[in-house]
């Protein structure tokens, strides 16, 4: 605005009897601040407020004030949200009698103006004397979740309040437009969109975001444990990539002493197993006959009591893996060190923190099965040539908060990241710096401080380039390729694959099984083989001669500019310098090709999933039955970005790292869709790409 204008303003305020019922007059009869944008009433009327703060005597009191706020009430009900404020400041409505403005508000409601109603209430900070259920239901209805969790965010007991009713909705067999009739005037209304499904994952974002005890919303909580249960059916007897130890651990925890899931479980094992094996479980979890399926308790009855779970799940028949198929750790048991005290922490400090060296990074949490949040790290791994270091994270920093040095490991970590002399090997390791955030509050930023860092999942995606017409070639013979992520790296790098049995390892648990310690120690040391093989022979892998300009040049959409390999000289393991990069990275994502570029499209993305295909990106696309958290769980073991929509991506996102998860408008068709993530992610298409990958 300029200075000439705002003179004006205030002369013709200086020249009023009344310059606050004058401002009124203003805007009852102007049309141009209904708009977007600001209007010259906006200006106006934030010019009055300043000369207000000059001229307090203009300010009114009694039943003039009272007259006032009436008729800004009128105006409050339909002006841009950029003039409440200052409104409700000049007119002192927090001042103003509390049930005439509950008696307003209620009038907006029950016109219909629901919206209005809620922002208004947000403004004068009306909620507590508000029924928060008859308040937030219409904006759920309306699709306004966002000012549906602001008003109640300042009000724990409505944020109780509010997960408990969405709890009851999720209830099988509610009936959700029942509640909907109630309502008049609904805009954007779409009854199949909100379903159970919508409205769980929307509990858990509450839950997430106000911090609300779980136990309030028993509904959505049993639901989610049901759809793990199902999850870890599918991995130990579909897949069959989940060792037998460990898919007890986690069923246990599962379904803990509620005896609706132990039924569900019974009934899983019945399809899934046999009705001895279900007798058995029915038996750990002392479940009462009565409710037990006739052919379940039959068989209970034929049971010793004396004989164990344990010997049981051992007479079981599973294919046993051939541990010689996979990598091998190429280091003595000996030189495996689990590190819980701060004393033992010397030795690991001394043999890292050295200039020129090379250490390869790995962590390890317990899988989180979808629930929300990042995960906490429960093993931060250390290799280095010739040995590891596991260190026990929840442990040592107990520790240290108990002899009030809670500092000591978060400054070892933030030395050995911030240290540019020190090569660090990862894969991935946006995703596993967030968790460490998450961990550890003094170590949130970190990545920003990080020097001397090489992703491997840069390697990995211009290798998996240079093999693929290997891979389809196996692929028409019938061959499936199952090796995925790391894993697969290791496979084309040093001829075997990683044994993955104990990913989905409880790594909270303590102490740590000896297939844990040797799964958690061969997941880090790999890299460290990994990256001494690519920087002797990068050529045979398709890479660039200077190893410095394949991992710099052409960066993932995960390893971020700041996350790459720092632009000091990297020494390799056999003792030559890498060549320093000529080009900086920039702010916008470095240029990607269409076949480098690989993602996981959500199950209502199936057309973009398509369409992308077409023009050559690497899509896979989960199927209508599909959980969302697969896409994730795809996402970090495939190195892929996730694409989705809506609530979805409020979840996916924190289990991913950052960037990697995007989120399309579900409303566009999908060669706008399309358009939008090539643009986002920079990715470039060439007349080559288009129908590449077609059969």
């Amino acid at each position: 605005v300029s200075q000439q204008l705002k003179e004006e303003i205030r002369r013709g305020f200086a020249g009023l009897e009344d310059p606050l019922a004058g401002l009124l007059d203003i805007l009852e009869s102007s049309t141009d601040w209904k708009g977007k944008g600001h209007s010259l009433g906006y200006y106006i009327t934030s010019e009055l407020q300043l000369w207000m703060k000059e001229h307090p005597a203009v300010q009114q009191s009694g039943m003039k004030l009272k007259k006032l706020q009436t008729r800004v009430l009128r105006i409050l009900a339909q002006c841009p949200a950029n003039l409440l404020d200052p409104l409700i400041s000049i007119y002192q409505l927090h001042t103003a009698d509390r049930n005439y403005l509950l008696g307003h508000v209620s009038h907006l409601y029950h016109r219909g103006d629901y919206k209005e109603a809620a922002i208004l209430s947000i403004k004068l900070k009306l909620q507590p004397d508000q029924d928060v259920e008859k308040m937030c239901m219409p904006l759920l209805f309306q699709d306004k979740i966002n000012l549906m969790e602001d008003y109640v965010g300042e009000y724990p007991e409505l944020q109780c309040k509010l997960v408990q009713i969405l709890d009851t909705w999720c209830e099988p067999g509610f009936n959700i437009r029942d509640i909907a009739r109630q309502y008049q005037g609904l805009s954007r209304y779409k009854p199949d969109k909100l379903n159970r499904k919508m409205l769980s994952k929307l509990v858990f974002r509450l839950l997430d975001r106000f911090n609300v005890d779980p136990a309030l919303c028993p509904n959505v909580i049993n639901q989610r444990h049901l759809r793990t249960l199902n999850y870890l059916f599918y991995k130990r007897f579909v897949e069959k990539t989940m060792t037998q130890e460990n898919w007890t651990d986690h069923v246990q925890s599962t379904v803990g002493e509620n005896q609706w899931l132990q039924g569900h479980l019974i009934q899983l094992l019945i399809s899934y197993c046999d009705l001895n094996t279900a007798a058995r479980w029915a038996q750990r979890c002392n479940l009462p006959k009565e409710i037990l399926p006739n052919g379940v308790a039959d068989e209970l009855q034929k049971l010793k009591i004396q004989e164990s779970v344990e010997e049981a799940t051992k007479a079981e028949n599973y294919e046993e893996i051939n541990k010689k198929d996979y990598y091998q750790l190429p280091i003595p048991r000996a030189n495996i060190h689990f590190l819980q005290k701060w004393e033992e922490m010397l030795q690991c400090w001394e043999k890292v923190l050295q200039p020129g060296q090379i250490v390869a990074i790995d962590m390890e949490w317990r899988p989180s099965f979808g629930m929300v949040g990042k995960p906490r790290v429960s093993l931060l791994q250390i290799a280095v040539k010739d040995e590891v270091f596991l260190l026990d994270l929840p442990q040592l920093l107990e520790q240290a908060e108990m002899e009030g040095e809670k500092e000591k490991l978060p400054h070892f970590i933030q030395m050995l990241y911030s240290d540019a002399a020190i090569t660090k090997l990862g894969y991935g390791m946006s995703g596993d710096l967030s968790s460490l955030a998450a961990t550890c509050f003094a170590l949130k930023g970190m990545d920003k401080q990080s020097q001397g860092v090489v992703d491997l999942l840069t390697v990995d995606k211009q290798v998996r380039v240079n093999i693929r017409k290997v891979e389809q070639s196996h692929e028409d013979k019938g061959i499936r390729q199952p090796e995925k992520g790391l894993s697969l790296l290791v496979q084309h790098v040093l001829g075997k694959p990683l044994d993955k049995t104990e990913q989905l390892s409880n790594w909270e648990k303590r102490p740590l099984r000896e297939e844990q310690i040797i799964y958690a120690a061969s997941d880090a040391y790999c890299l460290l083989e990994i990256y001494e093989k690519l920087c002797k022979d990068p050529t045979s892998f398709g890479l660039n001669s200077d190893l410095t300009k394949s991992l710099v040049g052409k960066p993932t959409i995960k390893a971020r500019a700041k996350k790459q390999l720092n632009k000091q000289e990297v020494p390799s393991p056999c003792g030559q310098q890498c060549k320093e990069s000529e080009k900086e990275t920039s702010r916008p994502p470095a240029p990607i090709s269409a076949k480098e570029f690989s993602v996981v499209c959500d199950n209502m993305l199936q057309g973009l999933g398509r369409y992308l295909r077409c023009l050559g990106v690497d899509v896979r696309m989960l199927e209508n039955e599909d959980d969302h958290r697969k896409a994730a769980e795809i996402a970090r073991q495939e190195g892929r970005v996730i694409l989705t929509s809506g609530l979805p991506y409020q979840t996916l996102q924190s289990q991913v790292g950052e960037g990697r998860c995007f989120s399309v408008n579900c409303s566009e068709k999908a060669k706008e869709q399309a358009l939008q993530v090539l643009k986002h992610f920079n990715v470039q298409v060439t007349l080559e790409d288009i129908f590449s990958r077609c059969q």
